[in-house]
């Protein structure tokens, strides 16, 4: 099976502002995805940021990656979505007659995702037939089953799934969010529609800890804490 490992890293970022190469305990954020992308990588040019920014092609380059093009405009806005920079980063590789089975998305915001992970999510991927997507998930901290409600018509909460009897959290079916970690992807399924529309989907469990996601500066400070405290490993 043959992978790419695309980092996409836009430099427009409104919670904080060049996040992507801020550092974070003394390293910029990206480079812990890259030291993944390349314990995993076959080759370092099976590593592929996605950028559209000079600064960030700068510091990746200084980790030792080649960034082999920067990102068109139309790709880098806030209205443009994870499938056309995928696609563009295909595209790209396959006019050098470079073709891929799998693409692995691993998002700079998830510092705390191991090789290990990435590993055993792409080897579940292989494991499993006929599907489109293995994508890391954690235990959804609010439960549709027990604690999450919904407004009526007539102004009233009401349970979102279920009857309501469900009283205890354990009793309730497990549910998941995406934790944006990793997603190995069918390159087969994302020439023929958009992830939106992938149906054939397995998950990968990870914990609360390596699941962390830098979103917003509380996030950043969470992600200090962990580091600073030797929590992250």
């Amino acid at each position: 099976m043959k992978a790419l490992f695309l980092i996409p890293a836009r430099g427009g970022s409104k919670g904080i502002p060049y996040k992507n190469i801020k550092l974070l305990n003394g390293r910029p954020l990206i480079a812990y995805t890259v030291d993944v992308a390349r314990q995993m990588a076959h080759t370092e040019q099976d590593v592929c940021v996605s950028t559209d920014d000079v600064s960030i092609a700068g510091v990746v380059e200084s980790l030792g990656i080649g960034v082999p093009f920067l990102r068109p405009k139309e790709l880098a806005s806030d209205y443009a979505g994870s499938y056309d920079v995928i696609l563009h980063a295909i595209n790209f590789y396959e006019k050098q007659g470079r073709a891929y089975d799998v693409v692995v998305l691993l998002q700079p915001t998830s510092p705390f995702r191991k090789v290990q992970h990435v590993r055993e999510a792409m080897a579940l991927f292989e494991r499993c037939e006929n599907i489109e997507m293995v994508v890391s998930v954690k235990a959804a901290s609010s439960n549709p089953y027990y604690d999450c409600y919904e407004e009526s018509s007539d102004g009233f909460l009401h349970i979102s799934k279920g009857d309501g009897r469900i009283t205890r959290r354990q009793d309730a079916p497990s549910v998941w969010e995406y934790n944006g970690a990793i997603y190995v992807l069918s390159v087969a399924a994302l020439k023929q529609h958009d992830m939106a529309d992938f149906t054939r989907i397995v998950p990968y469990v990870m914990d609360d800890r390596h699941s962390v996601d830098i979103d917003t500066p509380l996030d950043w400070e969470i992600a200090e804490l962990l580091l600073t405290k030797g929590l992250a490993e």
